[in-house]
Formats: C-alpha cells, structure tokens, sequence
C-alpha cells in the first residue's frame, strides 16, 4: 500500500501552483508538467479534512492515492495546460482543468480493471486497485475520484469565473458520461460478444474509440481553450486537433497491445486481441494502422496551423503519441 505522502502547504497558498512549469524541450516539459499535476493531486489526496466534509475513511484515501500517485504520462492534463500556455489562460484554472481530467482518467483504469470489466492484475507496474485492496474499495475509489474531479472544477480558487467553471463542469461530464467514455465502454464490452454477436466495421470501431478514449483526450484540450479564452474559430480549431489527436492515440495503443512486452507497459498486453475487441489493427493490419497513425498526426498539425511556432509544443505532443513505447 503507498505510504502517506509528505506534508506540504496547501497549493493555494504555494507560490510554484501559480506560474506554469519551465522547460525548453519537449520531454523536459511533459515531465515538468506531470510533476506539477502529481503534487496537486497529492494535495487534494491529502487527510486533512475540506469544507464540508465529515470525514475522510484512512483505507478509501490510501486505495485513492494508490490509483494515482506514483505513475502515468499525465497527457491528458498535459494537453489542458498546454493548450491554456499558448493561449496565455491562467495557470492556476489549467492545472485544475488538467488534475481534474487526470482524476477522471484514472477511475475509468480502476473500474475498466475490475472483474466484471476487463478483469486486469496490473496497472502501471503495480496491482490493481481491487488486487491490492478488494473489489468494493475499488469501486469507491473510482465514485469517489470521479466526484473529486467535478469538485475541483467548481472549486473558485483555481478559477474565479463562474461562466468558465460550468462549461468546465459540462464538458467533462458530456465527455465521460453516457455519449463519450462511459457509452464507449459498453460498445467495447459489446464488441467482445458479451450481448450477443458483434462484428464491428471500421466506421463503428472509429465511434467506439472516439467515446472511449477520444472524447476525454479532447476534452482535455477543450478544457485548455476555456482556461485560454479561445475565440470561436480557435475553439473549433483546436477540438480538431483534439479529436484526431484521440484516435491516433488509440491507433497507437492498439498497436502497443500487439507489439509491447507486458514488463514494458506496466499491464498486461495481447488481451484486446484475446478478448475478440475491436480495434483498427484488426480492420486494417499494423501497416494500415502506422499509416493512420501518419494521416491523424499531418491532421493535427494543420489543425494547429494558425498559431504557428507557438504551437510546437502540442504539434510535439502529437507525435509523441504515435512513437510512444508505453
């Protein structure tokens, strides 16, 4: 079980949670990012006690901290803060855009891991959350990380507009409820022929995946164009570049599945292609998937065309996502 994390003040109050991470290139700064992001989720994560609460039981908050602490790429609060850096948003309303995305996120791994879903042991080099505690702390964990992230969201401490914290609060929950990440889990149960026979084309595989996985990934970047004040057209842009940016990632997860060792993800792989899921490697063969993979990134740079070198961060992100090894 993962130790307490060490006291700190609380962010609001920390100097480093109110100017954005430095770092000239790309790794540096998706590495800078994603420490920012552990800290204030180690922070809210914290046992002390907020506004309103009761109490906040030992074993939920140590199951909670083992779900998030300690591992993942953090992209999806990558690509809010980044998109709010190059749009010059504020970078107290990013971070808590990005922590609130991520926390979303990783329920969605706890519950996608349990028995009655895709039944996994490991997840980011460690037990599941149902391995290491029990199936019903598990369950919890993912209500409660779900909650805390619309508790951020509407927190005004991170973002003082109240116009902007609801089309925060909105776009999260559209993005992982019943038309995006949730809807999407149940197509790619039903995928694998749990509800009766399923054979899946490409165009309903793109629509599992853009519920599934893209709609978070472009939320992500959506929930950056509200903190960065986009106009309409910037909006509209940037959601493209979102959207295609989602289905490459899960292009290139479906490849990893294939090609990457288990040791190397840190979860078991092979098992899409067990369970009969349906993925565009199936539809299309590796060389078709690299392919797409290429087609998606070219879209997501002339997405970000109008902003031109301003842009190289998430142009860089975009790439990274279809050459990533894990």
């Amino acid at each position: 079980m993962q130790a307490h994390p060490a006291a700190r003040p609380p962010l609001s109050q920390d100097p480093s949670a109110r100017a954005y991470p430095q770092a000239a290139d790309f790794t540096s700064r998706l590495t800078a990012v994603a420490d920012a992001v552990e800290d204030f989720l180690a922070d809210r994560l914290g046992d002390g006690l907020q506004p309103g609460e009761i109490a906040r039981p030992p074993r939920l908050m140590q199951a909670m901290r083992h779900a998030v602490l300690g591992g993942g790429k953090r992209l999806r609060p990558f690509l809010a803060i980044e998109t709010a850096r190059m749009l010059g948003g504020a970078y107290p309303g990013a971070l808590a855009a990005g922590a609130a995305v991520e926390l979303v996120h990783c329920y969605s791994l706890v519950h996608d891991d349990l028995p009655a879903m895709d039944d996994d042991d490991l997840r980011r080099g460690k037990p599941t959350v149902h391995k290491a505690y029990d199936e019903a702390t598990a369950i919890l964990v993912g209500d409660a990380l779900q909650t805390l992230a619309f508790e951020i969201l509407a927190d005004e401490t991170w973002q003082p507009d109240a116009r902007i914290r609801a089309d925060l609060v909105l776009g999260l929950a559209r993005a992982s409820g019943l038309g995006g990440m949730v809807g999407g889990q149940l197509l790619d149960l039903g995928a694998e022929g749990r509800f009766g026979p399923a054979n899946l084309d490409v165009e309903a595989t793109l629509q599992l995946q853009a519920m599934k996985t893209g709609a978070i990934l472009a939320h992500s970047v959506e929930a950056g164009t509200l903190v960065g004040g986009a106009d309409a057209a910037g909006r509209a842009a940037l959601l493209r570049y979102g959207r295609a940016l989602g289905q490459a990632f899960q292009v290139a997860d479906d490849i990893l599945d294939r090609e990457a060792s288990s040791e190397a993800m840190g979860k078991r792989t092979g098992k899409d292609k067990d369970a009969g899921k349906a993925t565009l490697v199936d539809r299309l063969g590796l060389d078709g998937a690299r392919a797409e993979c290429e087609r998606l990134v070219g879209e997501c740079e002339a997405a970000l065309a109008p902003w031109g070198e301003a842009a190289q961060t998430l142009k860089d992100a975009a790439r990274f996502t279809v050459a990533r090894k894990t």
